[in-house]
């Protein structure tokens, strides 16, 4: 499974997405997540979300396969597009990584 991928879902002519993402948390511990950025299509995402930590990046990904058939059940498709919301992600992911910072001092 990619570590970056989007899903889309058409209802009652409104177009979702969501983004997903795994990444490895900063200061080399091992430690992964995976983070989410959803919202209507053509917009800026409503929300921005993360899971984890994970203890690595099999971890994270076989999480994210099991979120992917569960949205996939809902009627969400994998969509070959481009990532739209990765500055929101990436600034999602800094926050984390400036938390955990704070937690080791």
């Amino acid at each position: 499974m990619p570590r970056n991928l989007c899903l889309t879902r058409q209802c009652l002519g409104l177009g979702t997405r969501i983004e997903c993402s795994v990444r490895p948390l900063a200061g080399d511990n091992g430690m992964w997540t995976l983070l989410f950025a959803a919202g209507m299509t053509g917009e800026q995402p409503s929300t921005v979300k993360s899971e984890g930590p994970f203890h690595g990046p099999f971890v994270a990904e076989t999480v994210l396969q099991t979120i992917v058939e569960n949205l996939t059940q809902h009627g969400y498709e994998l969509a070959d597009e481009p990532q739209i919301w990765c500055l929101h992600v990436q600034a999602h992911l800094r926050l984390l990584n400036n938390g955990q910072e704070r937690l080791a001092l």
